[in-house]
């Protein structure tokens, strides 16, 4: 009973329920609007500084978003007692996420050189093992959970950034940032209290509204740019079939708020998929424009629940290099 363990895990859980079953992501993103704003306002100025513009940003912010994202996996979560059973798959989805995210990397850098120790001077070779020696060690520290799992989260990486250099072509920017960010967002879902967004089985409805607003905006970037308007159905047939599958996605709705379950959470998004890939297919035309749109608020929502205003603010600075034609936002009523 009064097992030093017990009493350490005791108060361990009564901090989680305490402080994560409230929506602090919330609040941070709160607080910092005013930081928002300036990035709004004067990130013009910011990115001619750093020479992004509206022919590069695409593959800027989706490479940037994926850095940022791969260093929070592998720096924020690991809060290994909450690993519920030796049976979880978290790490295996972690490692996912990592090597996805390192081939995305590599094959953008695939024809940067990177520090070896091959006809190096002395005096640099240390620093050079030293760095290595501090990223990898860093990723192998977000398992410890067992041996073997800095073993796989180091070689999930490694295995990520050789094949990322040996492709011959670049992973497509917005689809390999959707990929990494969804995974991200279902790692989460699995187990919230690990990344400390929140108890499992205890999501506020502010937890739950966010999670539903990415699988919307996730689903409809994706049907944007993929589905190609065809004008084909009928009107009659179109309006039969959009209301069967608006009510499908309100049922997956009701279930995942009743059950916070990830298969559900799939079914969900998948569902919201159907439903505006059919509206893409019966438009007679899409502006470009809307993709890019929900592509860059797909960015600031993932980045307000991983609580990363970099990400938030890089949504910012995609959507401020977009022209202000509002073309698109008149189609956007029609996707529902």
């Amino acid at each position: 009973m009064f097992d030093e363990s017990l009493i350490v895990q005791s108060a361990v859980s009564a901090f989680n329920n305490a402080a994560l079953v409230g929506p602090a992501f919330f609040w941070w993103a709160l607080l910092t609007v005013p930081l928002f704003a300036l990035v709004y306002f004067c990130g013009g100025a910011f990115l001619q500084r750093i020479g992004w513009n509206k022919n590069n940003i695409v593959i800027n912010a989706s490479l940037a978003t994926v850095i940022f994202t791969l260093t929070w996996v592998v720096l924020f979560g690991g809060n290994y007692a909450v690993l519920r059973d030796n049976a979880t798959v978290l790490p295996f989805m972690i490692a996912a996420i990592v090597f996805i995210g390192a081939l995305f990397v590599g094959s953008y850098w695939r024809k940067m050189n990177l520090p070896v120790l091959r006809n190096v001077p002395r005096k640099k070779k240390w620093g050079i093992i030293a760095c290595w020696a501090i990223l990898l060690a860093a990723i192998g520290l977000s398992d410890t959970h067992v041996w073997w799992g800095p073993i796989l989260q180091i070689g999930a990486f490694v295995g990520g950034i050789l094949i990322g250099r040996v492709v011959r072509y670049e992973m497509r920017p917005v689809a390999g940032t959707l990929l990494i960010m969804f995974a991200t967002t279902i790692a989460i879902l699995m187990q919230p209290e690990f990344f400390r967004f929140g108890q499992l089985g205890a999501l506020t409805p502010v937890h739950i509204l966010f999670l539903i607003l990415i699988s919307i905006a996730t689903a409809l970037t994706v049907a944007l740019r993929n589905v190609n308007p065809r004008g084909r159905i009928k009107a009659g047939m179109y309006v039969k079939l959009k209301w069967l599958v608006r009510i499908m996605s309100v049922l997956c709705m009701a279930l995942f708020v009743l059950t916070e379950s990830v298969p559900v959470f799939l079914g969900m998004t998948g569902m919201f998929f159907i439903l505006f890939a059919l509206s893409v297919w019966h438009a007679d035309s899409v502006s470009d424009d809307l993709a890019h749109r929900i592509f860059a608020i797909t960015i600031g929502l993932f980045g307000i629940i991983t609580t990363l205003p970099v990400l938030t603010a890089l949504g910012i600075l995609y959507w401020i290099t977009l022209p202000g034609d509002n073309a698109g936002w008149r189609q956007l009523g029609r996707m529902l």
